[in-house]
């Protein structure tokens, strides 16, 4: 059995400390994780037992949440982030993945940070969540993932615009988006041998150079190559016809050349369910497909579907790991 996961406390102004509980609710026993953060930051009245380890969650009733105490420097009003807690949502992070890399905790559920709020208040000098943990396990290449039940996405491209696309869709970042995917996979969704479907960059993946030329001279020649390799890969694939029902049975994760590529299928079939996946790391990490909401943080409107999503499939992952069985889309 793994050890439970660890649920970081994400930006304390924003929505994610008030999902914590409801997440314990929903999930019960069937998931196990420990909170990680400052008791002063969740919701006046919720239900707290503090633990010195992940592991003591196991031994914590389900109606109460299991809180691995972390001091922050001060209190933090829904909505309104405030400075001198920059670093202990930093501080956070790291203990979750040093508690991931001691065996201590099955893998991390992070709760939204505020990229903006870390950088004015403590000198976050990274993109993003994904990026510092990344450096955090060594600097290691790592790619996002998307996943809900009735897909998987990959995003070669992420946050650049689309002018930038073709120029930064380079054949080594395809090779390398390509192999960590297929690696992921097989590591941390025990797929043994998948399949996977390479979207073309232009419409209808440029229909032989006559709407662009980058699906035949950039995509198509790092499918062939990994072909030969005994990757199971098809592409490139015009993206308009990549999502219905019929075609997404037919592989495992879909490859994108951009950003809405990936996002905008995902979310039209599972707006509230999406899960974001980190492929690469040497941990298990998951985390709700939204932000901070800062709007209605504090509010009681924010829902925890996704975030109940992202444990249970880190959990999920956990149990594949330890036991070799295929991580289920349902």
């Amino acid at each position: 059995m793994p050890e439970p996961l660890v649920m970081t406390c994400g930006e304390p102004a924003g929505i994610g400390p008030e999902l914590a509980f409801p997440v314990r609710r929903i999930l019960g026993p069937e998931v196990p994780f420990v909170w990680l953060g400052d008791p002063r930051h969740l919701p006046p009245g919720t239900p707290v037992t503090e633990v010195a380890t992940p592991a003591a969650a196991r031994a914590v009733a389900p109606d109460r949440l299991p809180v691995l105490r972390h001091d922050f420097a001060a209190d933090n009003p829904p909505g309104q982030p405030v400075a001198a807690n920059a670093s202990g949502v930093v501080e956070v992070i790291a203990r979750a993945v040093t508690l991931c890399q001691s065996g201590q905790a099955g893998g991390i559920v992070t709760l939204p940070i505020h990229k903006k709020a870390l950088q004015d208040g403590a000198g976050f000098a990274f993109p993003g969540h994904t990026e510092y943990l990344a450096h955090l396990a060594g600097d290691v290449p790592v790619v996002m993932m998307l996943a809900c039940p009735a897909l998987r996405v990959v995003p070669a491209t992420i946050h650049i615009p689309l002018s930038e696309v073709p120029t930064a869709l380079t054949p080594a970042l395809l090779e390398q988006v390509i192999r960590i995917t297929h690696a992921g996979l097989i590591r941390q969704f025990g797929i043994p041998s998948p399949r996977i479907a390479v979207a073309g960059l232009n419409p209808h993946a440029g229909e032989g150079g006559a709407m662009g030329w980058e699906d035949q001279r950039i995509i198509a020649p790092v499918i062939a190559k990994l072909q030969a390799e005994g990757l199971d890969l098809r592409g490139p694939l015009p993206a308009d016809t990549m999502f219905h029902a019929r075609a997404r049975a037919s592989y495992d994760a879909a490859v994108c050349a951009y950003h809405d590529q990936a996002l905008i299928p995902i979310k039209t079939l599972d707006f509230d369910g999406g899960v974001n996946v980190t492929l690469g790391l040497p941990f298990i990490r998951t985390s709700p497909d939204h932000g901070t909401a800062f709007d209605i943080a504090g509010k009681g409107l924010a829902l925890p579907d996704s975030t109940v999503a992202a444990a249970r499939m880190a959990w999920q992952m956990a149990q594949g790991r330890a036991t070799g069985e295929q991580v289920s889309r349902d």
